[in-house]
């Protein structure tokens, strides 16, 4: 599924949008289904960073997000496919980047990893080496907030506890 919003909404407004969207989509093919979507806007000085379309656009946004704090933000959807009811949630959090060498993000930009991921980093993965601290929800930085989403899922009537 294409990723489109409209540029006129907020990254927050976005990333509900988007992810509202990737759970319907998917809803509307599995019946009975409760379906789960998920999609996470990077924000750094009121511009979005996306997924790198290359190695070169990778170097470009590690150096953007070099020595800067930015704001991750990860919405998750949950949708019944049965009923059509649908429940978004959006969580912020504030990442703050060490400074970065050109060495460093060749070498990271190399490794492949940072080619599919919003902001051009896994905070998962070799990425984590570049963030000093963050402010706010881990699992939404790596791009899905369990906590958020367990709750989500109790008020569907399911428990992450159940066999």
């Amino acid at each position: 599924m294409p990723e489109h919003a409209p540029a006129h909404l907020t990254p927050r407004e976005r990333a509900e949008t988007l992810a509202a969207a990737k759970a319907l989509d998917v809803a509307k093919r599995h019946r009975h289904a409760i379906v789960i979507g998920s999609d996470t806007i990077v924000e750094v000085d009121g511009h979005i960073l996306g997924k790198p379309v290359d190695t070169g656009d990778a170097r470009r946004i590690l150096g953007i997000l070099s020595g800067k704090r930015h704001t991750v933000v990860t919405a998750v959807s949950v949708c019944d496919s049965e009923t059509g009811r649908t429940l978004t949630r959006s969580i912020e959090t504030a990442v703050y980047m060490k400074k970065i060498s050109e060495e460093e993000i060749a070498a990271y930009v190399a490794s492949g990893e940072p080619l599919d991921k919003a902001g051009a980093y896994g905070i998962q993965a070799r990425g984590a080496v570049f963030v000093d601290r963050i402010e706010g929800d881990h699992f939404a930085v790596v791009g899905l907030p369990v906590g958020p989403l367990a709750d989500m899922l109790k008020e569907f009537g399911i428990s992450i506890w159940q066999r």
